[in-house]
């Protein structure tokens, strides 16, 4: 295929005061590499400080996945995984990129791992009947490096978010409902539809309002929020631990292998 006609890893359009963001590599389940984290990003920077951008809204090309998290393969490669100067953004360019406009998770697919944490760091979540969620590192010798472990804690009642977090067990888009992890729930086809009228919602209110409370309930302040930098830096510090690991060698190996993996606690 000639490169001119490649279809862009993201697609970013506006709908009157809403930015749709898409992740547009469903052939890859809409895995993130350097180039989506670039992109999607930009598209986060570019809303913040657009004052006619007012919400904006995630989601995935295809009716298949919303994001399947790192692209293992790019991973492989030794491809670098986020911009130089830019790693503060965390996974795909949005999990720790705290912008002042609400945005929206219209998740069209299973959303396991990284999908999930996106899901996590968005302000609402409106997913399909056929979306699952779930962050199953720890079935591969990992963590859910991208916010997930303390986010799906803070979110969620302790006891039910620790059965998920240390089963690494998915749960249907019907249960993340009533567990509050989710808004909405709709059918496959009407995801992004529900999603840009729940923007709309939003839209019809004074922007700059909308903005303060979220700063406010979040305590976002210079793009930060103080309450979850501890967790960030434990979080970082675990990583590297961990990574060093035979176990988290043998995960992935195992994987690879279609075979249950053999772990050590080393």
């Amino acid at each position: 295929m000639n490169n001119d006609t490649v279809a862009p890893p993201v697609l970013v359009e506006r709908q009157d005061h809403i930015m749709i963001v898409t992740l547009n590599r469903p052939e890859a389940r809409n895995s993130v590499n350097l180039e989506v984290t670039l992109r999607v990003g930009e598209a986060l920077e570019e809303a913040d400080q657009d004052p006619d951008v007012w919400v904006v809204v995630v989601t995935g090309a295809g009716d298949k996945a919303f994001c399947a998290g790192a692209d293992l393969k790019a991973v492989a490669r030794g491809e670098a995984f986020f911009p130089e100067g830019k790693e503060h953004w965390g996974f795909a360019g949005y999990v720790s990129h705290h912008i002042s406009k609400p945005t929206i998770a219209a998740v069209n697919g299973f959303a396991l791992g990284g999908g999930t944490e996106i899901a996590l760091s968005s302000d609402l979540v409106v997913a399909a009947d056929t979306a699952h969620f779930g962050l199953p590192e720890v079935k591969r010798g990992i963590i859910a490096g991208a916010g997930g472990a303390f986010r799906l804690a803070a979110q969620l009642p302790t006891k039910i978010a620790m059965e998920l977090l240390l089963t690494g067990d998915p749960v249907d888009a019907a249960t993340a409902q009533g567990l509050g992890l989710v808004n909405r729930v709709v059918p496959q086809d009407k995801v992004l539809d529900e999603a840009l009228a729940l923007a709309e919602r939003i839209t019809v209110n004074a922007p700059l309002s909308v903005q303060a409370s979220k700063r406010i309930a979040l305590g976002i302040v210079d793009g930060k929020v103080a309450s979850e930098e501890a967790a960030w830096r434990l979080n970082e510090a675990e990583i590297k631990v961990l990574m060093a690991s035979e176990d988290a060698k043998e995960g992935p190996r195992a994987f690879a292998e279609k075979r249950a993996p053999v772990w050590r606690a080393r």
